[in-house]
């Protein structure tokens, strides 16, 4: 692994241990709750941008695991 990669996994790992990255998580998996009742959604473009919105908090919830194997990967 080159250097710069190195580095630039060293540093997300860094974020990843701290306090704000945990509170962070802790967020999104309330936001996750709370997106995920579909029971209230109006048409099919509203559930369309609720699918986008739940993607996005799933990828955010997993980074640090995909990171992780990804780094192990190229290891």
């Amino acid at each position: 692994m080159d250097k710069e990669l190195d580095k630039y996994y060293s540093e997300r790992f860094g974020m990843m241990a701290s306090q704000g990255w945990r509170d962070l998580i802790e967020d999104v998996e309330e936001m996750i709750k709370a997106t995920s009742d579909i029971s209230s959604i109006p048409d099919e473009k509203s559930l369309n941008f609720k699918k986008g919105e739940l993607s996005i908090l799933h990828w955010i919830k997993g980074l640090k695991e995909i990171s992780e194997q990804a780094y192990e990967d190229l290891k």
